[in-house]
């Protein structure tokens, strides 16, 4: 299709716009209920969205080929109550979606949500969308495309849900085929910003106190073996130090406030207990340590090594680095976890900083001259509510049939062993 009209529906920072507008699209209609979003929105794009789509008449949209709508997630998302079309004011914007699609009948519609929409409700989440949209007239795959822009070499791990239809008078889609063992490889250093490049760059650098405290982590991750390997399970503070002023002799699970704990925290608790066996004297001189460190307490005597079990030299500075609510989780150096809503950005260990809203944008693939949110704590949170545009970019192509795209993603060319089995018998 050339010069296509599209509308943007639950828009946010317009990553849909992006990927539309950079195959041809004209944006005729865009909506989205935060007004720090319409503003960012207007700032780079000259369109002014509408606010609550509840309130939208579908018969004041302007006429359109395709349907973008990145429809709120917390319904489904793992971080939300996960209530799915139960939760009234998120849950049911599906349906207006639906309303607005079935009065215009555009040829195409593009949608993207969290990966938990594909399993949700044992699956029964996915059933109603797909029922709902083929009983109004569309094509679609029966199994929802989950994508990661890992999978294409930008590095963020970030699994989302992408539903493609078609109007069943312009055609069918073809299945989407992504084989795991085809990820291409990534590097942050494809997104950082050079040092230099950084205004105020002291107020992305860690602290003392911080590097401090995360040095304390070092030095824990430097020395202590669980059988021979490193940690693969969360490591407690608040357990290690039990275990040290109690010298192990006690029964444990005696106590009245563990034992109703459930079964995978007792095992992780279990491992915490035989990582201090193992490495008691170590560990008790590192909690006299820890007991010095002013940033050592409450979640932060919490730890995660996501960073491979069986590395020799392991040093934290070497990968990447989250403050979560679960404590320190370390990763390696491949890709960054995915942009959250909120002021949780990555530490990148090597610059001993946390991740820029630049950076952020580029994580989501937004061009570098795209204009984010004066206020930092507002573009770090439309960044990490985006839709990532290369993967809307990509399954746009997929949707609008371009050929190169299609054969890429095609069972035939994803799992070519799988179709030479075939033949054989």
């Amino acid at each position: 299709m050339a010069n296509f009209k599209f509308i943007d529906l639950f828009c946010g920072i317009g990553a849909f716009h992006q990927a539309m507008k950079s195959l041809g699209g004209e944006c005729v209609y865009a909506c989205d209920i935060d007004k720090d979003c319409r503003k960012t929105y207007e700032k780079n794009y000259g369109i002014v969205p509408d606010s609550d789509i509840t309130k939208v008449q579908s018969e004041d949209i302007p006429k359109f080929d395709i349907l973008c709508a990145g429809f709120p997630c917390q319904s489904f998302s793992k971080a939300g109550n996960r209530l799915g079309f139960s939760d009234s004011t998120k849950g049911t914007l599906f349906f207006d979606v639906v309303r607005i699609a079935k009065y215009h009948m555009p040829k195409y519609i593009l949608l993207e949500n969290v990966r938990n929409l594909a399993s949700h409700d044992n699956g029964n989440t996915w059933k109603v969308i797909y029922d709902t949209l083929c009983k109004i007239g569309y094509n679609l795959q029966k199994t929802p495309c989950l994508f990661s822009p890992h999978y294409i070499g930008i590095p963020q791990h970030r699994e989302r849900v992408f539903i493609i239809a078609v109007r069943k008078d312009v055609g069918d889609i073809p299945e989407f085929c992504f084989n795991k063992n085809n990820i291409v490889q990534c590097s942050i250093d494809s997104v950082l910003q050079d040092d230099s490049e950084i205004e105020n760059l002291e107020h992305y650098q860690l602290h003392e106190e911080k590097i401090e405290w995360i040095e304390l982590w070092n030095k824990f991750i430097r020395n202590v073996r669980y059988n021979s390997s490193l940690p693969s399970f969360p490591v407690w503070g608040t357990i290690l130090r039990i275990c040290k002023t109690q010298n192990l002799e006690f029964d444990f699970w005696t106590r009245e406030q563990w034992s109703y704990e459930p079964k995978w925290k007792r095992d992780f608790i279990n491992r915490n207990i035989e990582l201090y066996k193992q490495n008691q004297q170590f560990i008790s001189k590192w909690l006299d340590d820890a007991d010095k460190c002013s940033l050592f307490d409450g979640t932060k005597m919490n730890f995660e090594w996501q960073a491979g079990v069986d590395v020799e030299n392991p040093d934290i500075w070497d990968n990447i680095m989250q403050i979560r609510p679960s404590g320190l989780r370390v990763k390696p150096e491949t890709y960054f976890p995915a942009l959250v809503a909120m002021n949780q950005t990555s530490i990148v260990g090597k610059r001993k900083r946390i991740l820029t809203p630049r950076e952020c944008a580029r994580i989501q693939s937004f061009p570098d001259d795209f204009v984010y949110d004066d206020k930092e704590a507002q573009a770090y949170k439309q960044f990490g509510n985006s839709i990532n545009v290369e993967c809307a970019k990509l399954f746009a192509k997929f949707m609008l049939g371009d050929e190169e795209t299609r054969r890429k993603y095609s069972r035939e060319v994803q799992f070519p062993d799988e179709l030479i089995s075939n033949k054989l018998f």
